[in-house]
Order: structure tokens, then sequence, then C-alpha cells
């Protein structure tokens, strides 16, 4: 000590002084640590049930609310009549299709939520007697298929839901039968520490986070009664769906496209609600960087013909997210559900069509009952950019417009979960048409059935033969006929109101040094979309393409798109010379990949110069 304070003018003492500071400072930090783990995450359990992400309190402002909002009134209308139409329904079976129970986990969720739902508005017992059944007929399953864990979580979340929604309606020994069964079959496989398919308790996907959704339901419903389970549960939650949370930043961009953000999003919504509703906080896990952003950033996804900007494994369909009603009920923004909420007042009008995701009518119940009657239109700017590991950008001209022009691109790598080889790609839309369009996804069952390790995503791997999944079916550029390099990353490196730059480069390694991908969107609704590649071998061929379903007239370097009555001119710029051609988006006849009727794709073939230079642009004008 004396040795360290007499150091030259006085730096010693400064020295052990800031030594002194950093040891409190550190002593400190380990002690809020200590006291935060040693925090009892079960102090603040409302004690009664229900508890789950709608309390006593929210069934009577429901009922009240139904009174005087024709939309909530509709909403219980539509719930109670499909929960007496799944009366007449058998009870289900353990029927797994491939590796998959999730199916039948997915329907116990929706009939034991609306059975749930529909007691607890109306006091008719058959819906009590029903849901009882079907969660002994559920509990008395040999498993809930652990070996897929998605299934066993939304297995638990089915019987948590109705556990505690039904919990004072329920005979005492069915009551424990199915806690038991929350416990034996969706905890503790879970909780075991030699189980190999627990890897999801750390990856940054959306198997986190519905995981972690389904089992946290099931911890709160019986936490008072297994204390012990719902502790350790809760605190493997606690610490591990941050992993979850983690691909949401910085802009809430989700990787996996908006169809998995409606999936993994939507359990991540009934954790913090449950969170929320069971213990009074959700530990702060909606302040992750870009989760909350995640909802605007899906409606920039979503086109002025509703169809999401559909990357990776994903549809392109209009879909209806419940989930979007609690961001906006939690920030505020009722902008951010005008689409959803005219898709909602269109379905609920559809009598004779079924609910996309039936079982969160209960929760729209309570998400609309605060919405005003005027929903504005989304105040977002028209150009946008959203970072992360599938970085998107947007233009377009109109929020209002339902004929707006709409062009999304992204960049990204084939390697993030549900990713395709789709760096560059884009979709277009305009006077209400989607003329550059992807295909989505194929069913994964269409191809684990035929033995090809669909979920293997290296370089070589059977993924990449799956057509749809490939470059070969996106609007992007390939090089050599080759596939994208799998290693590869693509970023947005420059963004402007009208314009904006992706780097390819790193794509194409080995095969070009440099390829710059550059859209640039004019006044008259005009799109370039212009290719920069240096550094090629000189001769090596170049595929620019992009799929449609409009019928094609081609007319050397240009082409005329007709769909639907409208119509779209494509123009080459450049190179001099090249002509359009046009292909069928079929893939090859293996019997495995699923045919793509009545789309086509409209292509260049060049080459590289023997400078190793080619300059490629392409002009469409609606």
């Amino acid at each position: 000590m004396k040795t360290l304070i007499s150091g030259r003018g006085g730096r010693g003492i400064a020295h052990f002084g800031k030594l002194v500071m950093a040891l409190i400072a550190l002593l400190a930090l380990n002690s809020r640590a200590a006291v935060t783990k040693a925090a009892d995450l079960l102090a603040g359990l409302r004690p009664e049930h229900p508890r789950l992400l709608i309390t006593s309190n929210d069934f009577v402002a429901i009922r009240a609310a139904a009174a005087t909002n024709v939309e909530t009134a509709g909403i219980l209308n539509r719930s109670e009549a499909a929960a007496r139409l799944a009366l007449a329904k058998p009870p289900l079976t353990y029927d797994k299709q491939g590796k998959r129970l999730l199916s039948v986990s997915r329907e116990a969720l929706r009939r034991i939520g609306l059975w749930s739902f529909a007691y607890r508005l109306s006091g008719d017992k058959v819906f009590v007697e029903r849901a009882e059944q079907e969660m002994l007929n559920l509990a008395a399953f040999k498993d809930w298929n652990p070996s897929h864990f998605l299934d066993t979580a939304e297995m638990t979340a089915a019987l948590a839901i109705g556990y505690d929604w039904l919990f004072d309606a329920l005979a005492s020994s069915n009551r424990i039968t199915i806690r038991e069964a929350i416990v034996s079959k969706g905890i503790d496989p879970a909780l075991d520490p030699k189980a190999r398919w627990n890897g999801w308790q750390r990856t940054e996907n959306n198997w986190n986070q519905v995981c972690f959704g389904g089992l946290t339901l099931g911890a709160l419903a019986i936490a008072e009664d297994e204390p012990g389970r719902a502790r350790e549960l809760l605190s493997r939650t606690q610490t591990n769906n941050l992993a979850g949370l983690r691909p949401y930043a910085p802009d809430g961009v989700y990787p996996e496209g908006p169809s998995y953000w409606g999936y993994g999003t939507t359990y991540q919504v009934l954790l913090l609600s449950a969170l929320e509703s069971a213990l009074g906080t959700d530990w702060e896990l909606s302040a992750s960087p870009g989760f909350l952003a995640s909802a605007a950033a899906l409606v920039q996804q979503t086109g002025p013909t509703g169809r999401p900007f559909n990357f990776a494994d994903g549809g392109e369909g209009v879909a209806f997210r419940a989930a979007l009603f609690w961001f906006a009920q939690k920030l505020n923004r009722p902008d951010l559900v005008n689409s959803q909420h005219q898709l909602l007042q269109q379905r609920l009008a559809d009598r004779g069509r079924e609910l996309p995701e039936e079982f969160m009518l209960p929760l729209l119940a309570k998400w609309t009952a605060t919405l005003p009657k005027s929903i504005p239109p989304p105040a977002l700017p028209l150009a946008w950019r959203g970072d992360g590991p599938n970085p998107v950008g947007i233009f377009r001209s109109s929020w209002t417009n339902n004929n707006a022009l709409y062009l999304a691109f992204k960049g990204g790598s084939a390697r993030v979960n549900h990713g395709h080889m789709d760096a560059g790609s884009f979709v277009l839309e305009c006077d209400g048409v989607r003329w550059a369009c992807d295909l989505g996804a194929q069913d994964y069952y269409s191809i684990e059935s035929k033995g090809w390790n669909l979920f293997n995503r290296a370089q070589g791997s059977d993924r990449w033969r799956v057509y749809r999944l490939n470059n070969f079916s996106h609007n992007t550029l390939t090089l050599g006929g080759q596939l994208h390099d799998v290693a590869g990353d693509a970023r947005i490196t420059q963004f402007a109101a009208n314009s904006a730059e992706v780097n390819l480069s790193a794509i194409f390694a080995g095969q070009a040094e440099n390829v710059i991908r550059v859209f640039a969107v004019g006044s008259d609704r005009t799109v370039v979309v212009r290719d920069e590649i240096r550094g090629g071998k000189p001769g090596l061929p170049v595929r620019w393409q992009m799929v449609t379903r409009a019928e094609v007239r081609l007319d050397g370097a240009h082409a005329e798109l007709q769909q639907d009555g409208r119509g779209l001119r494509a123009s080459i710029l450049q190179p001099v010379g090249a002509k359009f051609e046009v292909a069928d988006a079929q893939p090859p006849d293996d019997g495995v990949n699923a045919k793509n009727p009545n789309t086509r794709i409209l292509l260049v073939n060049t080459t590289i110069a023997a400078t190793g230079k080619l300059m490629l642009a392409i002009q469409l004008q609606p």
C-alpha cells in the first residue's frame, strides 16, 4: 500500500482512489444483481383466478364495452358462435404429421380458449363441460411431443388458459389432473437438464418466444400449488427470453419475415400480457431494443394491397395480425391498426368465414374496447429503412391511396433462421397490383416427408434444392448460374428519400469483387433498379430476374406487363443490346418441389465485359 500511494506528483494516490471507487462500484453492482436474483419472482402474484391475460375486472369491462361498442359486441358474438360450433367436434387425438403434433396443439388452444371465454361471459355450463372433457383428454396423452417443443409449449398454453379461466368451475379432482399434466408434460420437460430438446432456451428466434410464452402461461397458472417449479421456469424466462428479443434490434425488422413476426411476436405478447396480469410487471422485457418499434416496422412492410413483403419463410396473402392491437394499446398508437381494423370489420361482417387466429378473439375484445371510433391512417414516413440481420428498405407514394406505388427491398443473409437466398430482392406494387412478387415458402412437411433436410442452412444442403428458397426464384441477381453464398451478408449502405444502395458483394464472393444494387424512385412513380458489377470474371453469365403473375408481351429491350386491367412497362436502359426473356417460374420436376401456377419470370441474360465490369439498369413504369 505504501508503494502504491507514493507515486510521483500524487498520481499514486489518485490511482489508488480510482481503484477504490471501481471496487465500490463493482461491489454495488454485484449487490444489486444479488438482490435482483434473490427477489421472489412470485412476490406480486395475483392470488385469485383468472390471472392470465384477462382478469375478472377485465371481463367486467369487456361486457360493459360490448353494450356500447359495436365492434366489441361483434367480437363477442363471433367468439361465442365459434365456441358453439366447436362443441360438436370430436375430442382431439394424438395425431402427428411427421415430427409435429403442432396442429393438434393449436386446435386445442383455439377450442379451449373459445370455450373458456364463452363461459366467463355467458355462464353457460355447456362450455365448461366440453372444455373440461377436452383438457382431461389432452392430459391423458402420453406426452405433448417435447422433441418438437413448439408443440409442447402451445399445448401448455391451451391447458393453462382453460385451467385459469375456468378455475372455480372445474371439479377439484379434474383441476388436479389438469394441473399435474401442465407440470409433468409441459414444465418438467423444459426443466430437464438432460433433455436434448431444450436448445430453444437460448436461441435468437421464434422458438424462444413461443416456448417461453406457452410455458410462462403454464407456470403462472399453477404457481400457488407448484411454486418451486413456477419460480424455476420464470427465472429461465426472465434470463433467457432476452435472446428471443434480440433479433428485433435495432429498428424492429423481424429477421424471419412478417409471417414469423406474426408467430413469434404473438407469443411474446402473450408472455408479456400474462406477466402483467399475473405479476403486475413484464420485467421490462417489452423495453428490449426494437421490440416495440416492430409494430411500425411490420406496418411498413405491408403494401397498399394489404399483402406483406413476404421475405423468408412466409406467405403472400393478406394476413390478420391480432397482436398489432396490443401494440396500438400499449403505445397509444391506434394508427398502427388502421388497415388491420378495416380487415377485422370485414371479417366480422363475413359470418360465413372463420377468423384467423380465433384463439386471439378474447384478447381482441380487450384490446379493441379502448380504440377510438375513427382510426387515423399511419403516421409513418413514406421512405423507411430498418437495419438488423435482414435489413429492409421501403419507398411508397402514399399512406392513404390503395393505388400507391410501393417498393420494398432487402439485404441480409441466407443463414438467418428461415432465411432464403434473397439478398437484393424486392417486391413492387402500384395501381392495386403486385407486379414483382415473392413465391414465399413451401409446406415443410411436403419437403421433409421426402427425406430432405430442410433446416440445414449449409451451402450444399437440401434447403437450397428447394426452388422457392434459392436465388433462382427471387427478384435478384445470379452470377455464373451459381447459388448465393450462404456466408455472405448484404447491407443497405446508403438510403435517402428516393434512392438506396445495397452492397451485394459478399453474396457473390469469389465471383466479383464489387456488386452494388441501387434502387431509385421517381416522382412519376417510375422505379429504376441498377446493378453495378466490378472485378468480375470476363464472360461470366449474369441473370437479372423478376417474378410476376402478370401476362408479359416482349418487344426486345421492352416488355409490357398486364394484370387485373392494369399495365406496367419494363425497359432495359443498360446494357445496350440486351433483350428481355420470359420463363415459367417452375422448379425441377423432382417430386419434391411444388409447382407455381400462373407465375413467370421476366429476365435478362447478359455477361460481364472484358473489363470485368457490367452496368445493368431496368426501368419499371406503371
